[in-house]
């Protein structure tokens, strides 16, 4: 089972909404994900919320994460958003950076919306290239 981490700083927005379309999209056999930061908020911010409920994406249960050195150590990549440097390294580990990413705290409705569509597409990308896409359904 491969982990994969989606850091940001507080772990409420962006990760968080990365973090969702993986484990929808991923195959549940092959990797997980979870979204962490260094400072997490006490919980997921409204917005996301009721963006990815829009897509009929259920986050209820969603947790902003504390990012230790351990939970960094327990995953095989770590992914980065918008510009996020703090994640501990670990040698041997993947790491991804996207940097284009925007935090999603104090947007409008419309800018999560865009913010939402471009994680959709990136994760997307991101597990077919590692191919743990999941399975067509019977």
């Amino acid at each position: 089972m491969n982990t994969v981490i989606f850091a940001c700083k507080q772990s409420a927005g962006s990760s968080q909404i990365a973090a969702a379309f993986f484990n929808v999209m991923a195959d549940p056999a092959k990797a997980r994900a979870i979204a962490a930061g260094p400072q997490p908020a006490e919980r997921v911010q409204p917005e996301v919320l009721a963006t990815m409920n829009d897509i009929t994406v259920n986050m209820t249960g969603a947790k902003p994460e504390q990012l230790t050195s351990d939970l960094a150590k327990s995953a095989q990549v770590v992914v980065t958003l918008g510009g996020f440097s703090e994640a501990p390294v670990v040698q041997g580990q993947e790491r991804v950076e996207w940097p284009m990413v925007e935090d999603t705290a104090g947007k409008s409705a419309a800018d999560v919306e865009k913010i939402r569509d471009t994680l959709a597409a990136l994760v997307s990308g991101f597990i077919e290239s590692h191919g743990w896409e999941r399975p067509p359904a019977p």
